[in-house]
């Protein structure tokens, strides 16, 4: 084990700042627990949009300098989310941001949407095998919301998985190592409806327009969320800092945040899951409020 701790969590991204967004209060929690918490993003996000006009040259049809500067961006939301252990999939720059769905970034070559899922898995299972991590998070089929990279991050992550744990590949990679539980990220509807309620009650803060519960990732009806985590106000606290640390891509103000579209949507302090290979660790119609319940460690 090298000495790794008894608790071990892995996450897979597409971008620099997904993590954030969708898991900063989750990586907070565990890591001030103690707990060995891996980060792996499959891009640099090099095709994002700029928020502050300053750095607006850095865009992929100016410099084409965003991924370097979102390397650091994340370096700094992981100093403020106590997150050590961050890699790039395959290292840094091995697969490119493939842009929106149908750009014509998706067929440039080292695209990760067009990247061989089975040659990408492999590097996540190198990942899988060191860090031997009991929890996966990671995106549903769909990535949330239909991100080409997104997309085929669940489906790398979902095939790494498969692959670390059969001893017939690889076998000199190695030892074989089985995840206990998997996990999709999530947000209940009934919880989107109301962070958009305070939205429009506030004005809408600084933005200029209001996003809808349907441009957030992974809404789906609350009966589906099978985890919840949040509460501690350091663990928001720290979110929050590390969202500011993605400053190309998200402009936080108080609760409520946007991404380059400007448009105004709630900043989620809890965290919601969907468990979707792996033993409950609650009884059936009760939320866990621990990843790892029901894990031997």
């Amino acid at each position: 084990m090298n000495g790794l701790p008894a608790r071990r969590l892995l996450l897979v991204h597409a971008h620099p700042d997904d993590e954030s967004i969708n898991n900063g209060v989750t990586m907070a929690k565990y890591a001030a627990e103690g707990a060995h918490v891996t980060l792996v993003t499959c891009t640099l996000g090099e095709e994002g949009e700029v928020i502050p006009p300053g750095l607006a040259h850095l865009a992929a049809d100016r410099d084409d300098a965003l991924g370097p500067h979102r390397v650091g961006e994340l370096a700094a939301a992981m100093a403020e989310l106590g997150v050590t252990d961050h890699r790039f999939l395959g290292g840094a720059g091995r697969f490119r941001d493939s842009g929106m769905m149908g750009a014509p970034q998706n067929t440039r070559p080292g695209a990760f949407w067009s990247a061989d899922v089975d040659e990408a898995a492999g590097h996540l299972v190198e990942v899988i095998r060191e860090v031997r991590p009991q929890v996966l998070v990671t995106y549903d089929p769909d990535g949330g919301y239909g991100h080409p990279d997104h997309i085929q991050a669940h489906r790398v992550a979902t095939r790494a998985a498969e692959l670390a744990a059969d001893p017939g590949h690889r076998p000199g990679a190695g030892e074989p190592h089985r995840i206990a539980k998997t996990y999709w990220n999530r947000v209940p509807l009934s919880v989107a409806e109301e962070g958009f309620a305070r939205l429009r009650a506030s004005g809408a803060g600084p933005f200029p327009g209001t996003a809808s519960p349907q441009d957030v990732p992974g809404v789906v009806d609350d009966g589906r969320i099978t985890a919840e985590i949040g509460g501690e106000e350091a663990h928001a606290a720290a979110k929050t800092a590390a969202m500011r640390a993605h400053a190309t891509q998200i402009a936080v103000d108080g609760p409520f945040f946007a991404l380059s579209n400007d448009l105004g949507q709630p900043l989620f302090v809890r965290e919601y899951y969907e468990l979707v290979a792996g033993r409950p660790g609650a009884p059936a119609g009760e939320r866990e409020r621990d990843l790892f319940a029901g894990v031997d460690a």
